[in-house]
């Protein structure tokens, strides 16, 4: 009889290990904080108009280069306190083969110009407005602020889910340039639409 209650306490502690690890691992947890399952496909080539200008640009359009696209809106605070580091970061690496892109989220086009405008207009950034949301659908956006990173190939390497700052933008692309794996990182909260 001894041995019966060893055996049934064993067992009781293996399956209450168990099931903590598995309870750890779904809660606690939002459920909408995925990785990006565009992590090493193809980044989507839609083509998008330049904000507050004439014509159209599309990723397809840096081939060949590192591509950072950041998503970003003007009613979104952590993409107004995020944006300085985006700035200072384009600047740092466009004569390195880096290329960044900003995306205008569900935004008003005024309001997008008078975001860039009174926070920085950087001549290393290419700025989009998503119209219709088809960029930020083929993206799989969640909310914003989000951060891809592209390699030279096209490939979506990683993903930065919350502001950001000058320090990750620069590891993140460190680490690219020498073909380490991204994946997706969560930093922060994105918001998915305007709060009343």
């Amino acid at each position: 009889m001894g041995r019966a209650v060893q055996v049934a306490a064993i067992m009781a502690v293996i399956i209450s290990a168990g099931l903590a690890v598995v309870f750890s691992s779904r809660f606690g947890r939002d459920p909408n904080l995925v990785p990006s399952p565009l992590i090493g496909q193809p980044a989507p080539d839609i083509e998008l108009p330049l904000v507050g200008g004439t014509g159209t640009a599309s990723l397809a359009d840096f081939e060949g280069e590192i591509v950072v696209v950041n998503v970003f809106a003007s009613w979104c605070p952590g993409c107004r306190t995020e944006h300085s580091a985006l700035v200072s970061t384009a600047e740092a690496f466009a004569d390195a083969g880096v290329k960044f892109v900003q995306i205008a989220y569900q935004d008003r086009p005024e309001d997008t110009i008078e975001f860039l405008e009174e926070l920085g207009i950087s001549p290393a950034t290419t700025y989009l407005d998503d119209v219709d949301s088809r960029a930020s659908i083929a993206l799989g956006v969640f909310g914003v602020p989000e951060t891809y990173f592209i390699d030279s190939d096209g490939i979506v390497r990683g993903k930065i889910q919350g502001e950001t700052n000058a320090l990750l933008l620069g590891q993140t692309i460190d680490r690219l340039k020498q073909g380490e794996e991204i994946g997706s990182e969560v930093v922060g909260d994105v918001q998915t639409a305007p709060s009343d």
